[in-house]
């Protein structure tokens, strides 16, 4: 899909997800429309469910009761039966969020929608999961273009660049309760207190996937700097340069979408603007 978007044949992603949940044409998918279809790719990317949903869903301003009458018509009935039948599942954990059973039950229904439409993203989460627990008990895994193995009492993901992630005093807590498969000593992000984290495959994949995204924009910055642009300042996936008056975005945009050597297979695309001050495009 991004291949096909770059290339000026496809439409945007967070159109076509829109498009393929309530059964529009993504042609015809509004600017508010399309972000109900970016808030589905964020919350649900990584395995989140309906607690993620209202966290992005809070973030870009979507009413979710709203939302939530208008998808009926468009979720298949065996996914919607299996979102009703796990309702009281749900309610007896008191994780239905403080919302209705009507919402609940749409959120979860386009949550197993877009798992079922995303075989490959769902099995890696799984895929991940069992080769952690098989690199803590000693085995070198590889996962995708990931490679997992233990270094003492370190948990390790080899990165597609080489650089590693890596996960101290890893242990398997399949034995408990909960969503967690491994656990590992961190610093916990709302205490901000160094204690032991538990963690499952669609957390581990958005850890892979944020520290390549690193990876790409690391590996592009001396080529930048050395073609004449002074990087002041990066904001998450966007550079900010000053340069001389015969440079342009495009220059820039050549140099931030050149593959890195190891990355072969990755889209890349960008964009940019020229400017005397900084704003939002």
């Amino acid at each position: 899909a991004f291949r096909q978007a770059d290339a000026g044949a496809g439409h945007d992603l967070y159109k076509l997800t829109y498009g393929r949940t309530f059964g529009v044409n993504p042609a015809e998918v509004t600017k508010q429309q399309r972000q109900i279809g970016k808030v589905e790719e964020l919350a649900l990317g990584y395995r989140g469910g309906v607690g993620a949903f209202l966290t992005f869903a809070s973030a870009y301003g979507i009413d979710l009761d709203e939302l939530a009458r208008h998808v009926r018509g468009a979720i298949a009935d065996d996914l919607w039966r299996e979102a009703e039948s796990s309702y009281d599942w749900f309610l007896e954990k008191k994780a239905t969020r403080g919302l209705s059973k009507e919402t609940f039950i749409a959120l979860d229904a386009i949550k197993r929608g877009w798992r079922q439409s995303h075989p490959a993203i769902s099995a890696f989460w799984l895929n991940l999961e069992e080769g952690c627990v098989r690199a803590i008990e000693g085995e070198i895994v590889r996962v995708g273009r990931l490679t997992l193995d233990r270094q003492g009492a370190w948990l390790r993901m080899r990165l597609p660049s080489g650089r590693y992630l890596c996960y101290p005093g890893a242990r398997d807590i399949r034995e408990t309760k909960g969503l967690g498969v491994i656990s590992f000593l961190g610093v916990d992000q709302l205490s901000r207190k160094w204690t032991r984290i538990s963690t499952h495959g669609g957390k581990l994949a958005e850890n892979a996937t944020q520290a390549v995204a690193l990876d790409v924009l690391a590996e592009a910055m001396p080529r930048i700097e050395a073609e004449g642009f002074r990087i002041v300042l990066s904001i998450h996936d966007e550079f900010i340069t000053e340069a001389g008056l015969d440079k342009t975005e495009r220059d820039l945009v050549r140099l931030m979408t050149t593959t890195p050597p190891w990355g072969q297979g990755l889209p890349l695309n960008a964009a940019g603007f020229t400017a005397d001050r900084y704003r939002k495009d």
